[in-house]
């Protein structure tokens, strides 16, 4: 059962998350994991800081919550993340086992231009991947700091 104020306390962790990727200089994205009302893993972009590409909010969650909890931490879990995955991010999800995802933010909403017309969708339609999906939880705040950042390659307003 859907539960909005659940949904809004742990957005606001994944928010926290992003702020502080923010002030560190990488892509302001942050995720948690939370699985049985818990939560079981806190994750960054840290793309800039380790100098790699792979390095996304989702797939550093992932490996939080493996570290501690084992390599089935995921199964059955939610996922509360800023930004909309990535193709690679929603893999990594889907190979977790990832079984619903809670979203601030789309591309298509920020006008991202980097990604085509990829939707989380669309790689779901594409894959079999079953996931429960909610989105816009506290989408405002989120845009708000992303657009602070402004290093998306967005389309112009029109």
């Amino acid at each position: 059962m859907t539960n909005p104020t659940e949904d809004t306390r742990w957005m606001r962790a994944a928010l926290d998350e992003a702020v502080e990727a923010f002030e560190r200089g990488d892509w302001p994205t942050g995720a948690v994991l939370v699985k049985d009302g818990q939560l079981i893993g806190r994750g960054q972009n840290r793309q800039n800081t380790r100098s790699d590409p792979t390095a996304h909010a989702e797939t550093d969650v992932l490996q939080t919550a493996f570290a501690v909890h084992g390599a089935d931490a995921a199964r059955g879990a939610t996922l509360y993340c800023t930004m909309e995955p990535c193709p690679m991010c929603a893999g990594a999800l889907k190979l977790a086992g990832v079984r619903t995802l809670v979203l601030a933010l789309r591309h298509a909403t920020l006008r991202r231009t980097d990604l085509g017309h990829y939707s989380f969708e669309a790689f779901c339609a594409m894959t079999g991947y079953d996931v429960e999906l909610r989105e816009n939880v506290l989408e405002a705040d989120y845009l708000a700091l992303r657009l602070r950042w402004g290093r998306d390659p967005v389309a112009p307003t029109r």
